[in-house]
């Protein structure tokens, strides 16, 4: 399996931006796609974004898209997530996901990050 090590989590105003980063460790983890899922409190987890290991396929929740943007760094085996515009919405858990494609990270998650709190403003 591959660990994940999320950091970059914090608090913003609304309209401020954070960059979220996400450390992989493991023998395969340059087969993995990646993600980023939210969770508020009494809410269920939803997706984020997700992009591929290999073409930097993304795929992002309509919500986010035009002020979220998922990027790869595979020579570090990280991958990150700049977050623009934020609103008070954004505010939750985000967890980092590993899964085998771009394709079933929606439906399949093989390993989570731990989770670090976004909090936005009003």
């Amino acid at each position: 399996q591959v660990q994940l090590v999320e950091s970059g989590g914090g608090l913003v105003q609304a309209g401020g931006s954070l960059r979220l980063s996400c450390a992989a460790s493991g023998r395969t983890v340059s087969k993995y796609a990646m993600g980023w899922f939210r969770q508020a409190p009494g809410k269920e987890r939803e997706f984020v974004v997700a992009i591929s290991w290999r073409n930097s396929t993304t795929a992002y929740a309509d919500s986010v898209k035009g002020r979220f943007t998922i990027s790869r760094d595979n020579a570090k085996n990280t991958v990150y997530l700049q977050m623009n515009s934020l609103k008070p919405e954004d505010t939750a858990v985000y967890y980092c996901a590993a899964a085998p494609s771009i394709t079933t990270i929606k439906v399949r998650i093989d390993s989570w990050g731990q989770g670090t709190q976004v909090t936005v403003s009003s």
